[in-house]
């Protein structure tokens, strides 16, 4: 017996036996392992642009197949990839439903200024390769908590997780109740809106109602802003259902006003991360008397180099030429987490650190800025 122990169990001896004439287990487990990981969790897609469709004047959704696999990650409507272009990255929501896993739909809008938005609009191709995350966020439906009874006010491209969302819907034929409130400066600025009404119209359990602020004379349906009298109209009782917000940053705060305003509980109301504040100087714990445009040195290990205050850490940091890890860029993900050696930094409300992260000093860099001369390490 090749073990004491198996001389007191009947029949140990003949499972040994058959044990010694089985083949060796010689699989590569861990390189298995790995292989399943990335086929669903990817860190990196590349993905090969196969259309693009003009949506409106200012928006165009880009078409993605996978360059080296037939069937693309699944992911929850709701739910982004994170672009790598020009030496940086920015998020943008998937706008095709799960069920079509050939490709992605990425819908963007030109932002003023937006360093990625315009590139992408002004040069990317057809055939061009592009290099994302796999799918990630927690802007998604999760019918456990929220319901089947669901409210989503979008502004300007914030429409494509809704998108995703209905598309969604639309082709399982599932039983849940979505309303869209939808703001669009003018009727021309409408992303979807075709399909949109077409699926409002073939689809009892979903309606969409768009609000202009910028009307021409024969519109006909809502107008102004996303008032609380404009929700109790479109919407009608709350009743406590959930709630989705997406769109410019200006919007949260004033949905939330206008929201809370009507009774609805915060808890009721998710919003997506949707970048660093604009301003972070307007936050109310930013230090009195510090000029946001004084520069200061940021030292990285034996590099070092002067950033404005009010600039977030990952955007210098990328400036120089150092590129930490990042998905959302809005505070989220914590994957462009750095640990603050020395110095001082603002880090913005929309940060959701970790409950260790003040007590050793680590801060998310996008939404993150240095007041006085800093230390990090990456």
């Amino acid at each position: 017996m090749k073990h004491p122990l198996a001389a007191q169990f009947d029949g140990a001896a003949e499972i040994l036996a058959e044990i010694d004439t089985r083949i060796p287990d010689t699989r590569d487990h861990l390189t298995e392992t790995r292989a399943t990981v990335d086929t669903y969790h990817p860190k990196r897609l590349q993905l090969v642009v196969t259309e693009i469709i003009e949506e409106t004047a200012t928006t165009k959704t880009f078409r993605m197949k996978g360059l080296d696999r037939a069937e693309l990650p699944p992911f929850l409507a709701g739910q982004y990839v994170t672009v790598f272009l020009d030496g940086t990255s920015r998020p943008y929501a998937i706008s095709s439903p799960p069920t079509r896993r050939d490709h992605y739909d990425l819908t963007v809008r030109r932002v003023p200024s937006g360093r990625v938005s315009n590139l992408l609009i002004d040069t990317v191709e057809i055939g061009q390769v592009i290099t994302t995350t796999g799918p990630m966020g927690t802007f998604h439906h999760n019918p456990l908590f929220h319901g089947d009874d669901l409210g989503f006010l979008a502004g300007g491209s914030g429409v494509a997780p809704a998108m995703s969302m209905i598309r969604e819907i639309a082709d399982l034929g599932l039983d849940r109740t979505f309303h869209l409130v939808y703001g669009s400066r003018d009727a021309g600025d409408i992303i979807f809106r075709d399909e949109l009404d077409d699926i409002a119209r073939t689809h009892p359990g979903i309606r969409v109602d768009h609000v202009i602020t910028e009307p021409a004379p024969d519109w006909t349906g809502a107008t102004g802003y996303l008032t609380a009298d404009t929700l109790t109209t479109l919407l009608g009782k709350l009743d406590g259902r959930m709630v989705y917000v997406c769109g410019p940053q200006a919007l949260y705060p004033y949905a939330l006003d206008q929201l809370t305003t009507l009774g609805h509980p915060r808890k009721r109301i998710r919003f997506e991360a949707n970048g660093a504040p604009s301003d972070p100087t307007t936050q109310p714990h930013w230090p009195t008397g510090v000029d946001p445009a004084t520069e200061v040195t940021v030292t990285v290990g034996s590099s070092s180099f002067r950033t404005p205050r009010n600039r977030p850490l990952l955007d210098a940091l990328e400036d120089n030429g150092i590129r930490p890890e990042t998905a959302c860029r809005s505070g989220e993900c914590s994957l462009c987490r750095v640990r603050v050696l020395a110095g001082e930094v603002h880090t913005a409300e929309e940060a959701k650190p970790r409950l260790s992260d003040a007590r050793f000093g680590y801060t998310h860099s996008c939404v993150a800025y240095p007041i006085s001369d800093v230390e990090l390490d990456l």
